[in-house]
């Protein structure tokens, strides 16, 4: 797993910076047209946040070999929480779908991912 998450981490930080570029470059006018540049911003700086979060857990194996199973736990909480949190704000600035319903499950998984990291650590010797 410490593999998968420094691996995403590094490609979902990179697409973020990507995003950002498209979003303040070729997307600005079709982002402009639907007053969806904050919906965008949002998505890219949650994305990025959590990509950087990922490497964190990804290195954290090194410093908490005991607790694998929670930073697994973690890892994918914050991969979940990207995907339905920022992949949902990118469907609703882009293509005008409304996916409220989907970015609360996101960001409870962020909110998870937080807390199982804190609960590593606590347990950790």
């Amino acid at each position: 797993m410490k593999k998968l998450f420094f691996i995403s981490a590094a490609i979902l930080g990179g697409l973020a910076v990507a995003f950002g570029a498209y979003g303040a470059h070729g997307g600005a006018e079709i982002l402009k047209q639907h007053n969806a540049v904050i919906t965008f911003g949002k998505a890219v700086r949650y994305q990025m946040h959590h990509a950087l979060i990922l490497f964190a857990v990804a290195l954290s194996y090194n410093y908490f070999k005991e607790q694998t199973k929670l930073l697994n736990i973690a890892g994918i909480l914050f991969l979940i929480g990207i995907l339905f949190f920022s992949g949902s704000l990118y469907i609703i600035a882009f293509l005008q779908i409304k996916m409220g319903y989907i970015t609360p499950i996101g960001g409870i998984a962020f909110v998870g991912g937080w807390f199982t990291l804190a609960y590593a650590g606590y347990k950790s010797k």
